[in-house]
């Protein structure tokens, strides 16, 4: 389990969890939208348009996005970029080579990311919710961007238009000094969204191990029962 750890902090590049110095990082509850597939469905259109450049999904197939409801046409006109078998994993477009010379470092496969973060500290998506809303500009930076809960991050903010620009004023809170294409409420549904789905992405079948979890109960409780009154049946002239 402690290398296991390991790996996990490896992945994520050993984000800070501080705003300043000595000071807690508050993280913001991620909404949960793991039954609203119109949601899923919505973050997994902004993963492939705007993560998929650079970070992979190898543990997920194009065609486990039917779960979602989406229709194999659908996924091959509006998802599919580089490749065109329905059946193949969703690799990232970019080159490790190539990414770790711009980036200092080859971006992380995001298939597991959520369990990842949740298994290092129990975070799980309020951590990556927090995260992708909390970029600022940085001129220190060498991709002029920088992140309050991961300092110093190397990953520019690729989401920037939707968002706008933030800065980082000496209270160590966030402004919005440049408005984006949508507003702030609506920016953070783009993330819940996505954070939805990057959760998804990490165990597809959750939804079904917890119904199958629900009747199993269901079904011990109701031999629970009938193994009472049989009990009672066969003893009842003893006592």
């Amino acid at each position: 389990m402690r290398s296991l750890k390991t790996l996990f902090a490896a992945l994520l590049l050993a984000p800070t969890l501080a705003f300043a110095a000595g000071a807690a990082l508050h993280l913001d509850k991620a909404p949960d939208v793991s039954g609203d597939k119109a949601a899923l469905q919505n973050g997994a259109k902004l993963f492939v348009n705007y993560c998929l450049n650079c970070h992979g999904a190898s543990a997920l197939r194009y065609n486990k996005l039917l779960d979602l409801g989406l229709t194999e046409q659908q996924i091959k006109d509006n998802l599919m970029f580089t490749t065109d078998k329905i059946g193949e994993q969703m690799k990232v477009a970019i080159r490790p080579e190539d990414a770790k010379k711009w980036f200092g470092a080859a971006p992380p496969d995001l298939s597991l990311i959520a369990r990842a973060r949740a298994s290092a500290d129990g975070s799980g998506a309020d951590w990556l919710y927090t995260y992708l809303r909390s970029f600022y500009r940085d001129d220190k930076r060498p991709t002029g961007w920088n992140n309050v809960v991961f300092a110093n991050v190397g990953m520019p903010h690729i989401l920037y238009e939707l968002q706008g620009e933030q800065v980082l004023g000496p209270d160590h809170k966030l402004t919005l000094a440049v408005p984006g294409q949508l507003s702030p409420a609506e920016y953070d549904t783009q993330i819940r969204d996505l954070v939805g789905f990057l959760v998804w992405m990490g165990e597809p079948t959750s939804g079904l191990r917890k119904q199958l979890g629900v009747a199993v109960l269901l079904f011990l409780g109701v031999l629970f029962v009938l193994a009472y009154l049989l009990k009672k049946e066969y003893w009842k002239d003893i006592h």
